[in-house]
């Protein structure tokens, strides 16, 4: 169909299967922000906010603002050993269907080649189409490549260098990485924040997006917030419009992911940052999260999440009809770091052996059991669950239904009340009907099991660090 630039043409898109049935994808946060390596990805800001540690480090390692800026730091920033061949060879193994590099983040910085910006990193810094580059490398994988745009809250993200004697000053005009570097709102989340970005402004935000979209044809297009702002409304809608035709004219159909309503709901794909959905939804939506637990993008000093809490994330996102994007940060020379290698093939061995929960699976009837609760919203993050052997999610997929014990029981006896034998289960929301056989995903062996008024009884040799996949065929 040919979409329309107003919400009740753009309500008839639909989700494609494809990104129904990945599930896992990756996000990459890599930019200039990898160079200071500190603190975090938000360091273009910060480092000009005075009293900030930020601002503290930056003067001490670096020297006043005014003699070295955050655009002083591109000529550090080589990615002299980026290998796209080898990330996504990585990024396979770790089982993903679909890589998300940021394009821009807030800083300004353009992480392909463009005909709009000089500031860009085909012209500057490593010198490398760094999205077309991964592109070329995750489309032969079989993977599908995606892009993120965190242009919009350029509007103010560098405004604070005003405020004293830096490098950003009042007359900066668009030829200049800081502008607009417009004041910013003092509350972030007041949908008519003054100064409000110009048409100007949403105009170039907009021919950006448009030349991700001709350049390199994204089936994942993510924003990040403040696009929620009321005067982008329009913007937002010619994009997604011109978007979702562009990819149907190539026999591709994208997938826009948003934060805090921006869209109309049922036009787009919306997002949970690093947290989850507290109960299933009868909509496909996303969490993204990062294997480091205090930035997004690489810091000397992160704390990274193992391959248990990931996979803890992503059982629970799958259960409730949710994908997750898994977000990686590199090191400024373009390798990854041994840490977030290390999670990340310790969640594809994991999917290589149960995988066939996962990928293709839709919820089932029931989607959790177990005394732990999952803390709804975004940020929620903060520390790793303390799952127990009680602790279920299931998926269906097949025919066969998938019951992931979040913890592995030392005794390899189970308990799943929810298969309980009731006479009114038919009418409870249980399950009435008759389980055949229940096989341990991860080696394959039969287990021995038993149904009576407690639930299913499930006994089984078979032990492991990571949650245990039983998959129960029925009659």
């Amino acid at each position: 169909m040919a979409y329309t630039a107003d919400w009740n043409s753009l309500s008839g898109y639909r989700v494609p299967q494809w990104y129904q049935d990945a599930r896992f994808g990756i996000f990459i946060h890599f930019g200039i922000y990898s160079v200071p390596a500190y603190a975090n990805e938000w360091y273009s800001r910060n480092m000009y906010i005075q009293g900030t540690r930020e601002f503290e480090h930056h003067v001490k390692i670096y020297g006043p603002h005014k003699d070295f800026g955050y655009k002083d730091f591109i000529p550090m920033f080589k990615a002299e050993k980026f290998n796209a061949d080898e990330w996504a060879e990585l990024f396979a193994k770790a089982g993903a269907k679909y890589v998300v590099p940021v394009a821009e983040h807030h800083d300004g910085f353009q992480m392909y080649k463009s005909s709009i910006s000089k500031w860009n990193a085909y012209e500057m810094g490593p010198k490398v189409d760094y999205l077309g580059e991964l592109k070329k490398s995750v489309e032969k994988k079989g993977m599908r490549i995606g892009a993120s745009s965190h242009r919009i809250e350029h509007w103010f993200f560098m405004s604070h260098g005003k405020e004293f004697d830096s490098d950003i000053t009042e007359d900066i005009g668009p030829d200049s990485l800081y502008w607009p570097a417009m004041k910013e709102p003092e509350d972030h989340y007041n949908l008519y924040a003054e100064p409000a970005p110009t048409a100007e402004f949403m105009e170039d935000w907009f021919n950006r997006t448009k030349e991700i979209i001709d350049n390199y044809h994204p089936e994942v297009l993510y924003f990040d917030w403040w696009i929620q702002e009321a005067c982008m409304k329009p913007y937002l809608q010619r994009m997604a419009a011109y978007y979702y035709n562009e990819m149907e004219k190539i026999g591709k159909c994208g997938v826009i992911n948003y934060k805090h309503d921006a869209f109309a709901f049922g036009c787009a794909v919306p997002d949970v940052e690093r947290g989850q959905l507290p109960t299933a939804q009868p909509y496909v939506w996303q969490t993204d999260t990062a294997i480091g637990r205090h930035s997004w993008c690489y810091t000397t000093d992160n704390e990274y999440k193992d391959a248990e809490e990931i996979v803890f994330n992503l059982v629970d996102a799958v259960s409730k009809n949710g994908n997750l994007l898994l977000n990686v940060g590199p090191k400024p020379d373009g390798t990854i770091s041994e840490e977030d290698k290390k999670t990340l093939l310790g969640v594809g061995e994991w999917l290589s052996k149960n995988g066939e929960a996962i990928y293709g699976s839709r919820c089932y009837k029931f989607t959790c059991e177990g005394p732990t609760k999952t803390e709804g919203g975004q940020f929620t993050d903060k520390k790793k669950p303390e799952y127990t052997p009680e602790d279920f999610r299931f998926t269906q997929n097949n025919g066969c239904i998938y019951a992931t014990a979040l913890k592995c029981a030392d005794n390899g006896e189970y308990l799943i009340k929810s298969f309980e034998t009731e006479k009114n289960a038919a009418n409870s929301g249980g399950f009435s009907g008759i389980i055949n056989k229940v096989t341990v995903l991860g080696d394959g062996s039969e287990t021995v099991f038993k149904r009576d008024e407690a639930g299913l009884h499930i006994k089984t040799e078979y032990r492991s660090d990571l949650p245990v996949v039983f998959k129960i065929e029925v009659l």
